[in-house]
């Protein structure tokens, strides 16, 4: 079987989050139709990997068996080096339930504060997996590296986007111009490997 998507094909994006639907459409430039697991009605699987590829391919085959077309997923988190890799796969975790990543980076200052590190290297890390019905997966992973600053700033992004700045850049992603993150971020350089495998 061919492992390209054709313009105009449903895909399901395995995920609940609304807001991640329209920005995975938006990187593949509006080229499918996308819909989310959530509009299904598809359950979350439950996140057992301990890698972020791991995670996403189980999410795409999860998502690409139930709905039977073919499905999206990502995995991605912020890595801190003075913590070990943590988060990691657990970055959303660290936010509980309901999400609040106020609390996430509150407690990774507080961790690195209680090690006494003051090592402020991190790296976002984006894995994404397509995958097809009882078919093959294709999975790739992007990556960018920077450094914390506490307290965060800006009001743009989501996530740990306002403690995480980019090598090379004075500002954090939640101080950027979207079009500006997306250009550069760890989902970006995930889909480019992705786009030249998939179109």
């Amino acid at each position: 079987m061919t492992l390209k998507l054709q313009t105009g094909a449903r895909l399901v994006v395995a995920t609940h989050n609304p807001g991640k639907v329209v920005e995975i459409a938006a990187l593949f430039d509006g080229r499918f139709d996308a819909v989310s697991a959530g509009e299904l009605g598809l359950p979350e699987p439950e996140e057992t990997e301990a890698t972020f590829m791991g995670n996403a391919v189980l999410k795409a085959r999860a998502a690409a068996d139930a709905a039977h077309l073919p499905a999206i997923a990502d995995d991605s988190g912020l890595s801190v080096r003075g913590l070990g890799g943590a988060p990691g796969v657990l970055s959303a975790r660290w936010a509980g339930e309901p999400r609040d990543f106020g609390v996430a980076m509150d407690r990774v200052a507080r961790e690195l504060a209680e090690r006494g590190s003051d090592d402020r290297f991190a790296w976002f890390t984006c894995a994404l997996a397509v995958a097809w019905p009882d078919g093959p997966v294709v999975a790739v992973e992007g990556r960018v590296e920077g450094e914390l600053v506490f307290p965060g700033r800006g009001g743009q992004g989501f996530g740990y986007d306002p403690i995480f700045r980019p090598t090379g850049l004075e500002i954090t992603f939640a101080e950027m111009d979207p079009a500006h993150k997306h250009a550069i971020s760890h989902r970006a350089r995930a889909f480019e490997k992705l786009k030249a495998v998939l179109l």
